[in-house]
């Protein structure tokens, strides 16, 4: 249904002006995603049937302009700058591309994802009149961290002490997940312990403190699991709770402990 959605909105989003079209006369949508190619292989499969569902065929009848910042924020605002001096008719990006898009242009129309609310980052007006040329759909993930470790502590009720893997790269997401989970920590008793996962080096570094320190669970913040997908599986983990799917699974499976994923 959020696909359904999204597509909708990019697709309404552009008129398809003469302007944004490519070299094959095509009209042009620009795709800025934070992270890279290999992360986003089921988002970009989603979005190419969005697409095709919506009746826009790649190489055939329209023309996508990928550019991606490989877990590198600053390079955002130039990727997406980029994005409009190819005059693309429409930006579709997420997190904190938005920022970066809604900086570069107050004409082309930004349709983004976001787990944050967007009204209080400042992106659009309201949810119902966003304002402006940016909509989008919020998965209202962040609203539900507190939630999310309620049910951790449910599911191994002598925890005292949680580990939170968030992605640096995205500052404004950490930042939100890390204050949500401080406070709802603070109020259930647990010590929270946050750890940086934008890297294959920073999961390794954040997998070998779980084994020489031992929390009691592991909270996977919903922009962290993107950057996990790229790592290997690793054993002797603790419970995990996930925003996400990770490809990774066997993190779950291997230790004989308990897990919680949404």
């Amino acid at each position: 249904m959020r696909r359904r959605v999204f597509i909708s909105l990019l697709g309404g989003a552009a008129a398809w002006p003469l302007a944004a079209r490519g070299q094959q006369g095509l009209p042009v949508i620009g795709f800025l995603d934070p992270t890279s190619p290999d992360a986003e292989v089921e988002r970009l499969r989603a979005f190419r049937q969005g697409l095709k569902d919506a009746g826009f065929v790649e190489g055939e009848n329209v023309e996508v302009v990928y550019r991606f910042a490989e877990n590198q924020s600053d390079r955002l605002p130039a990727l997406a700058a980029e994005l409009v001096r190819r005059r693309v008719a429409v930006i579709a990006t997420r997190s904190m591309g938005a920022y970066a898009a809604k900086a570069a242009t107050s004409k082309i129309p930004i349709v983004f994802m976001l787990s944050e609310d967007p009204v209080r980052l400042g992106l659009v007006a309201s949810l119902a009149r966003p304002g402006g040329n940016l909509t989008g759909v919020n998965f209202l993930s962040t609203e539900l961290t507190a939630k999310r470790l309620e049910l951790l502590r449910e599911l191994v009720p002598g925890a005292a002490r949680v580990a939170v893997l968030v992605n640096p790269a995205n500052a404004m997401r950490a930042a939100v997940t890390v204050r949500d989970l401080q406070t709802a920590g603070g109020a259930m008793g647990l010590q929270i312990q946050v750890l940086n996962a934008s890297s294959s080096q920073e999961i390794n570094a954040a997998f070998a403190t779980f084994v020489r320190e031992r929390p009691d669970a592991v909270f996977v913040g919903t922009d962290a699991s993107a950057s996990m997908s790229a790592a290997s599986s690793r054993a002797q983990s603790p419970p995990t709770c996930r925003s996400y799917r990770l490809r990774s699974s066997s993190w779950l499976s291997t230790p004989r402990l308990p897990g919680c994923s949404a």
